[in-house]
């Protein structure tokens, strides 16, 4: 009896092995599609907050049935939208792909990360809207390896109600990236991408267009769950439209939800509108799922959703409750600073040219027409800001190797340095201080910091050979475009850094 016992045991346990050995894709094995979703501004422990509120379709089906990394980490600075989005597709940092914010500098004039005037709007007149594309970005993408790997015949297409967040995460040679021009309530693209927008987007605008409640809602549209309906609705349009994952080749659709950034900075972390918000995207991300089982069939598409960036509890919230927190407001930080700096060297009123992320960039023309170079005006401005009571490290770029930093924030720090973008001094407000004034209300939020709060996300997989179940261990948002690469069995991004996660 035992003799048996042991056979049965050992058989299961092959069993077993077996199972997990074929769990991984094999050489020649791809899916239909590959569908990646970014959430703006959610923050890791939403998934847990709302768990029991949400419906079966959505995130707990990604859940129950996917694999979740719980402790993935953001490992760069500063924790902003832009680099989010470029970071999860490029699989590396703002050291490699260039994108060093919303806004940053380049030959020593501030620009849009995504601005392009060489390019025109097409479905719109809006130049402002439409003059975009993904010129400043200096790595590939998953999209982009992915038509490389199949001769440009798979498909890549990007959809948000923000611009960066549809042009990035498709990458250099997407066939399209759509986003919303809040303007004339259409979504748009540019001549970097088409001529004219296809039928499909054609037809669906002239839906849009007629929807009341959007037009009531006009340019205000990123305050309610209704941005989220329409770009679901936008997706599922071009999932049909083009055919996606019906290709002889695996395709690939971004979707990044931007109404919950909004809502974030607007309402908080807390209470009824960030309530609504997240409840309304579960039911969206289950149309989603549901029109992909329906068209390209369950277990042939690969999902991954994950966040651009988390935010913090606001301020005073905390401080009702006891907590640490407070406000940081850096144009009175600068106007501190200048009273500090020595008069004698002159008009030193100028130099700080602008004050981004908790960078500051120098105003190098000022500094040079004044003649305070040999000032060494950087670390003239460091010594200042440590009489900054609420900031506890400040370094210069150029001395961050040798600063007395805690590791942990100079590998960030570096890690979102590219030369000539990210400026020439970094700072490190306590927890829970965060810039005030610029990105949030009174009762909102904001985020770019280096603290779980901004940094610690969620990483979900589901579908096609994942399977289900959870890890502790640390992964960092780099690891999403070297794991999809690595199941597609195609080259990583051109700079990517990140670990191809294995299910464990």
């Amino acid at each position: 009896m035992k003799r048996y016992f042991f056979i049965a045991i050992t058989f299961f346990a092959v069993l077993s092995v077996s199972a997990q050995s074929t769990s991984r894709p094999q050489f020649g094995e791809q899916p239909k599609l590959v569908v990646g979703i970014v959430v703006d501004q959610m923050r890791w422990d939403y998934l847990s907050r709302y768990y029991e509120r949400f419906g079966d379709g959505g995130f707990r089906r990604l859940i129950s049935q996917g694999y979740s990394y719980d402790n993935c980490l953001i490992n760069y600075l500063p924790t902003i939208t832009a680099i989010g989005h470029t970071s999860v597709y490029t699989g590396t940092t703002p050291a490699f792909h260039g994108i060093c914010g919303n806004n940053f500098y380049m030959d020593g004039h501030k620009v849009y990360c995504c601005t392009d005037t060489t390019v025109m709007p097409v479905g719109s007149d809006n130049m402002s809207a439409g003059q975009m594309s993904p010129v400043n970005l200096v790595a590939t993408t998953i999209g982009d390896q992915l038509r490389l790997h199949t001769d440009f015949r798979s498909k890549v297409i990007g959809i948000s109600y923000k611009d960066r967040a549809a042009i990035l995460p498709a990458g250099h040679s997407a066939n399209a990236a759509y986003w919303l021009d809040t303007k004339n309530r259409q979504f748009i693209s540019s001549t970097y991408y088409m001529q004219e927008l296809p039928q499909w987007a054609k037809d669906y605008n002239a839906q849009l267009i007629k929807n009341a409640e959007f037009k009531k809602v006009g340019a205000d549209v990123g305050l309610y769950p209704l941005t989220g309906h329409i770009t679901t609705d936008m997706a599922i349009a071009a999932l049909h439209g083009e055919g996606l994952g019906r290709g002889e080749v695996t395709d690939m659709l971004c979707v990044s939800y931007s109404e919950t950034d909004v809502i974030g900075h607007k309402w908080g972390t807390r209470g009824e509108h960030t309530d609504e918000a997240y409840l309304e995207l579960d039911k969206d991300i289950a149309r989603l799922l549901s029109a992909l089982d329906e068209q390209v069939g369950k277990g042939n598409y690969l999902v991954f959703l994950t966040a651009d960036h988390g935010a913090a509890h606001n301020w005073k919230f905390m401080q009702d409750h006891k907590l640490s927190a407070g406000p940081f407001v850096s144009d009175e930080m600068k106007e501190r600073i200048y009273d500090e700096l020595d008069s004698d060297m002159g008009d030193v009123r100028g130099v700080i040219g602008d004050i981004m992320d908790y960078r500051i960039f120098l105003d190098w023309d000022n500094i040079r027409s004044q003649g305070l170079i040999t000032a060494n005006m950087p670390n003239q401005i460091v010594c200042a800001m440590k009489e900054e009571k609420d900031v506890i490290f400040v370094s210069t770029f150029e001395d961050l190797a040798t600063a007395a930093l805690p590791p942990l924030l100079r590998y960030r720090a570096l890690m979102g340095y590219y030369p000539g973008r990210s400026g020439d001094i970094i700072y490190f407000p306590k927890p829970n201080y965060y810039e005030y004034g610029s990105w949030s209300s009174p009762v909102g939020t904001t985020h770019g910091e280096w603290n779980p709060y901004d940094a610690h996300i969620p990483m979900l997989f589901y579908g096609w050979h994942v399977p289900h179940g959870s890890s502790s261990r640390e992964t960092h948002i780099t690891d999403f475009a070297a794991t999809v690469c690595s199941m597609l069995h195609i080259q990583q991004p051109n700079a990517c850094i990140g670990e191809a996660l294995m299910f464990e």
